[in-house]
């Protein structure tokens, strides 16, 4: 179930439409007239508990530190890229996802094992 301005809205079905897109048929929206008027609207949903899973809303401002405890800088985006999507940190400095080695979403904090050197200029 997911929740809009114009009320609930429950989805039948979703299948991939591209890279980053869907097309969600939802039940009661039966014609093109009714799926249009749903144009723009915003959706919400209860968050989804997923152990190990790391979501962009939690990671982007969260203290990065490493294994010791230095602290490398704050995530200022999170970047997709096809080997692995990638820590943007305020610096300008990149650190594959696959690198975490923890978060702590209440904390605001990630640690991370990375090789000598990754953040050198």
């Amino acid at each position: 179930m997911l929740a809009s301005a114009r009320g609930d809205l429950r989805v039948v079905t979703s299948k991939p439409f591209g890279r980053d897109r869907f097309i969600v048929q939802f039940e009661d929206v039966t014609d093109r007239s009714a799926a249009e008027r749903l144009h723009g609207v915003d959706l919400e949903a209860e968050p989804v508990e997923v152990p190990g899973a790391l979501w962009v809303h939690q990671l982007v401002g969260a203290t990065v530190h490493d294994g010791a405890g230095s602290e490398l800088g704050r995530v200022a985006a999170v970047e997709a890229n096809p080997a692995s999507d990638l820590l943007v940190l305020e610096s300008g400095g990149l650190i594959p996802i696959r690198f975490v080695t923890a978060h702590d979403a209440a904390a605001g904090t990630v640690e991370v094992d990375i090789p000598d050197g990754l953040l050198d200029p």
